[in-house]
């Protein structure tokens, strides 16, 4: 009863806080949990003309459909292809980048680059596809011109319409995008470690790089841990604008992931129970990622989400 009351109490002293915190929590309840009652349609013969109880429930028709369907079979590939590629590539990235900054003692000059690399997670994927199909254009392409060049090509390449190559922009593209967005973490993470661990280590006699390898990355290891954690949550969130706007004929077997998949069924084919089951699948997907990569976290010792 006692601590009850004393719950009770602390919820009177932070009124102000929890007044001040009910637009925001009517916000998330409207638009992140009232949609969640559209999931119904994924067990359901779905007609926008009739009603709620007039609607024929069909079960689980629509997810069997889905792992029969070629199609989708191959957006999950895509999806989760590409969605690994971004992952290790911009980790791989985002942490090497921050290791250089780190170094880097010329106050001015690191501000500097540190806001250039940034700059481009500002632009929208709109604009970052045309400067993309701009560089690998045939006539007039950078990158064909600077290969052709250099030599290492004879004649232009249509990068765009070859599929082995379209991954491989797409994770050049995302890297470039959000690389210095992504070191804003790391960066803060590094600013927190002790000075004084890095002149113990240099009274010791270490270098940089073992500074770097037995001071930063074990400092910084928690905070690798947790965004991994949720990235494996997203592992089947590939994108949509990237892969939409970069997309063709030649290259769709490669680029299609599934929220291109539920926007082709949903909005294009008016099957909106289908594309609700494609959607449902890959939030169950997500979130169950997410647990099981907190749970080898906690294992193994590591910080973990919960």
């Amino acid at each position: 009863m006692k601590r009850q009351s004393g719950f009770i109490w602390k919820l009177y002293t932070q009124r102000q806080l929890l007044v001040m915190s009910i637009p925001i929590m009517l916000y998330v309840i409207l638009f992140s949990y009232v949609p969640l009652w559209g999931w119904t349609m994924a067990f359901q013969n779905f007609k926008p003309a009739k009603s709620f109880f007039e609607q024929d429930w069909v079960g689980l028709r629509w997810f069997s459909f889905l792992f029969s369907d070629e199609v989708f079979l191959r957006t999950i590939r895509n999806t989760v292809a590409m969605s690994f590629i971004n992952t290790s590539l911009g980790f791989v990235t985002a942490i090497g980048f921050s290791l250089l900054l780190n170094e880097v003692k010329h106050l001015m000059f690191k501000r500097s680059i540190q806001t250039i690399s940034y700059l481009p997670h500002f632009l929208s994927w709109v604009i970052v596809t045309g400067l993309v199909s701009n560089m690998l254009a045939v006539e007039n392409g950078a990158v064909n011109d600077l290969l052709m060049f250099l030599g290492i090509i004879k004649e232009p390449i249509l990068w765009l319409s070859v599929p082995n190559y379209f991954w491989g922009i797409i994770g050049a593209t995302y890297v470039w995008k959000e690389v210095g967005w992504n070191t804003i973490i790391y960066l803060a993470a590094i600013s927190g470690i002790d000075p004084t661990m890095y002149e113990s280590a240099e009274i010791d006699g270490c270098n940089r790089y073992r500074k770097m390898w037995h001071i930063t990355l074990p400092s910084i290891r928690p905070t690798i841990v947790i965004l991994l954690i949720m990235s494996i949550g997203r592992i089947l969130d590939a994108g949509f604008e990237m892969q939409y706007l970069l997309r063709n004929g030649l290259v769709q077997d490669m680029s299609d992931t599934i929220d291109i998949y539920v926007l082709m069924f949903g909005l294009q084919r008016s099957n909106y129970s289908l594309a609700t089951a494609a959607g449902l699948f890959k939030n169950v997907v997500n979130i169950s990622l997410i647990f099981v990569a907190n749970w080898i976290a906690k294992k193994n010792g590591q910080e973990r989400l919960v």
